[in-house]
């Protein structure tokens, strides 16, 4: 029995106490492969692909898109529908309304001279998204999707979304100190930064598969889940979600890349795997690239939650700690405090709404940081045309 305890001890110490900091060979090679993102829709919406190249973990920037490609939409009879470069990395078209009988691929030139070819996919149809429901639960607001395939032929599904929130900052705001008159101006209509709107599109790749099923039916698939404390909740939410039909081999594809990209980083989680794409470099037949171009529709389908849809009790959380302090304005004298005077007044705060002063001219005004009271920081006042 002491053996075993000795053994079990030497096993546990081996585990927990020898660690050491690994630092991956990949955080310093040169290399750098090409990354595809997209889907060639053959419908009335707009395809889009993203170009980008692969960044080494000390490199300090996490996006590095290509500018200045040639991106083209083949058929394999020969025709050609060439995507518009938007300067930021993305190419895309408009409605290509697409023959669903033919296959498609895309075809890259990158100013290197490297040249890429996709495989010729054939077009999956995507059925439509029936419904986008929550549950509220301890930990926070889970949402979930229904959806079904009548003709039993999807079985492989993929999503996106695109999140928009209303939020608040936590002081109002009604005047401004100019830093360069050093003087407190009103703010206009227009100028107000108490309400905004936040964005937050989706980073993890979310599936599901019906291939076990009787039948082709998606039942409360989850999205994500918002913490109940978040500013998504604290007054309107909206969610708009994308869906995509999924080859078996591209489903096999965005599998592996959520496994290695989500799920590594205890003994317990998958090994890391080659990933393997539909996208290959004809220039260098041994160059990797990462992505998986599909043919597929897209269905998708917004819907709003407003707080007061929720149960009673549900707050958000502001996510700064913030203090007011109080400073002392006259025309003349600029800040003052009546007990210290500031030498070097706060040019950078926002000054609130003035509050009652000793007299003698002087005008006293509530102040904060700006991340407790300009909401610009953190969205836009735009209100977004779907908005309602």
């Amino acid at each position: 029995m002491v053996k075993f305890r000795s053994t079990c001890f030497l096993i546990l110490a081996s585990l927990f106490c020898c660690k050491k900091p690994y630092n991956p060979p990949a955080s310093s090679t040169a290399n750098s492969y090409l990354v595809v993102e997209g889907v060639i829709n053959p419908g009335s919406d707009s395809t889009i692909i993203k170009l980008s190249k692969t960044v080494t973990l000390n490199a300090g920037i996490t996006l590095n898109p290509i500018t200045g490609a040639t991106v083209t939409v083949e058929n394999n009879q020969g025709n050609t529908w060439p995507l518009i470069d938007d300067g930021n990395g993305s190419y895309f078209s408009t409605a290509l309304n697409l023959p669903a009988s033919q296959q498609y691929r895309l075809r890259i030139s990158i100013a290197s001279g490297s040249q890429y070819l996709s495989d010729f996919e054939s077009v999956k149809i995507t059925p439509p998204i029936d419904s986008i429901g929550y549950l509220v639960e301890n930990d926070g607001l889970q949402l979930y999707i229904n959806a079904h395939d009548p003709s039993n032929s999807t079985h492989y599904y993929r999503w996106d979304y695109d999140e928009t929130w209303i939020f608040h900052a936590k002081y109002l705001s009604v005047s401004r100190l100019d830093t360069i008159k050093h003087t407190i101006e009103y703010r206009t209509p227009d100028q107000m930064v108490y309400y905004c709107f936040g964005n937050q599109k989706s980073s993890n790749i979310i599936l599901n598969s019906t291939t076990k099923l009787s039948q082709d039916v998606v039942y409360q698939s989850p999205l994500t889940k918002i913490p109940l404390t978040s500013e998504k909740l604290e007054s309107k939410y909206s969610i708009l979600v994308k869906q995509y039909a999924l080859s078996p081999k591209a489903y096999a594809f965005y599998q592996n890349l959520k496994k290695n990209t989500e799920q590594l980083g205890s003994i317990f989680d998958a090994e890391p795997s080659q990933l393997v794409g539909n996208i290959h470099c004809t220039t260098n037949s041994g160059e990797p690239v990462i992505g998986y171009i599909t043919v597929a529709s897209i269905q998708s389908k917004r819907i709003f939650i407003a707080n007061s849809s929720l149960p009673k009790g549900i707050s958000a959380t502001y996510p700064y700690d913030c203090e007011e302090d109080t400073a002392y304005y006259a025309n003349k004298q600029g800040f003052n405090d009546v007990q210290n005077t500031l030498i070097n007044p706060p040019y950078s705060y926002e000054a609130t709404t003035p509050v009652s002063a000793p007299g003698g001219g002087i005008i006293a005004y509530k102040y904060s940081t700006p991340v407790c009271m300009d909401c610009t920081l953190r969205g836009t006042t735009k209100v977004p045309s779907f908005w309602k």
